[in-house]
């Protein structure tokens, strides 16, 4: 996992002016709005006794510990003790870490780091969240494995006619065989096109958008740091843009939180329709991802054998690998008491274990 970047931890419409627990990066954090409605985000711990500040409740703006009743800004810093006189003044370590938010494309993302504001990398662009030919909704799919193998599998081009054969990988069944294409850069990412001649029609829900016999398909794969893939696929009068984050709880759990662009049958009383065979979809990538072994993928570029077909995960692990070398990784969770609240530590070396 890595420190220094933007992560999509919820959709902005899920979070209110109640408290709410958000599991990332084997860690707890806490969500709520002020009174200005802007999303404040806070480590889940007091700092007196460790309970979860996300089972208190907001007061003017700042959030009440549970279990003293504790007061925190949206800071971090204690502004309130009960159980204190007035005047006895307030510890230097009643503080909590706060992280800076902000809201885009439907989502809370929280910045994980210690990066100076300026120096931070940007969210990626997704100029289909404003194309008004584009319908999109919304999707969250639980996968049991590490995120780099579910993250690894959204750019994995190869795998499409053999996971995928009895959805729209079907389609690929006379041609399974993989062009050769270059890898290009993309500012805080990479991606690679590819054309599948004669793509038949597909089995399932798109057979009925695809007119004709055959015909040729462009995809697009993009990955951008540090946990977001985004597949575009082009035929005929037909669009579709999948788009998502990956979503590291824990080094076993992650959530997939996708928008899925479509440029056809754009009526919502649909949606259902389209997220009932997309979850069919992806339960056929979570059923080989959590097969793999390791969980995690190899810190060694050579653990793996790879193959011509393989070059934008190759390209993936490089880039991962560049950015664990420079110090950006977060190492695992720890109840130590040498660190601060108890807290994961921010590591300045790569931490290639997690």
């Amino acid at each position: 996992m890595l420190k220094n970047f933007w992560y999509a931890c919820e959709l902005s419409s899920t979070v209110t002016h109640q408290p709410q627990q958000i599991k990332m990066l084997n860690q707890r954090f806490v969500l709520y709005r002020n009174p200005q409605g802007q999303v404040v985000a806070l480590k889940d711990q007091c700092p007196h006794r460790g309970a979860a500040l996300s089972l208190g409740w907001v007061e003017d703006g700042c959030i009440r510990c549970p279990y003293h009743g504790w007061k925190f800004q949206s800071d971090g810093q204690c502004a309130d003790i009960p159980a204190n006189a007035s005047e006895t003044p307030t510890p230097k370590k009643a503080r909590v870490e706060s992280y800076p938010t902000q809201e885009k494309y439907g989502f809370v993302w929280l910045f994980y780091g210690d990066l100076p504001e300026a120096e931070r990398p940007p969210i990626p662009p997704l100029p289909e969240f404003d194309d008004p030919t584009l319908h999109r909704s919304y999707l969250d799919f639980t996968v049991h494995t590490h995120y780099t193998r579910v993250l690894e599998n959204s750019i994995d081009i190869s795998h499409l006619p053999i996971v995928h054969a009895n959805t729209f990988g079907a389609g690929f069944k006379d041609n399974p065989r993989v062009e050769e294409y270059e890898v290009q850069d993309e500012g805080w990412g990479i991606s690679a096109t590819s054309t599948y001649r004669n793509y038949t029609k597909p089995k399932g829900l798109f057979t009925f958008f695809f007119r004709q016999k055959s015909s040729d398909l462009d995809s697009k794969f993009t990955f951008y740091l540090p946990n977001i893939t985004k597949v575009e696929s082009r035929s005929e009068q037909i669009r579709i843009v999948n788009y998502a984050v990956h979503f590291p709880v824990d080094d076993n759990t992650t959530i997939s939180k996708r928008i899925l662009f479509r440029s056809f049958a754009r009526y919502s009383w649909l949606d259902d329709v389209f997220m009932n065979y997309y979850t069919k979809i992806y339960a056929e990538d979570s059923r080989v991802s959590e097969s793999q072994y390791p969980k995690m993928i190899p810190t060694q570029l050579s653990a793996e054998v790879h193959i011509p077909s393989d070059a934008l995960q190759l390209a993936y692990r490089k880039l991962r690998q560049k950015y664990l070398a420079m110090g950006w990784g977060v190492e695992p969770y720890t109840s130590d008491p040498t660190h601060a609240n108890g807290q994961s530590s921010l590591s300045s070396h790569a931490a290639l274990v997690n």
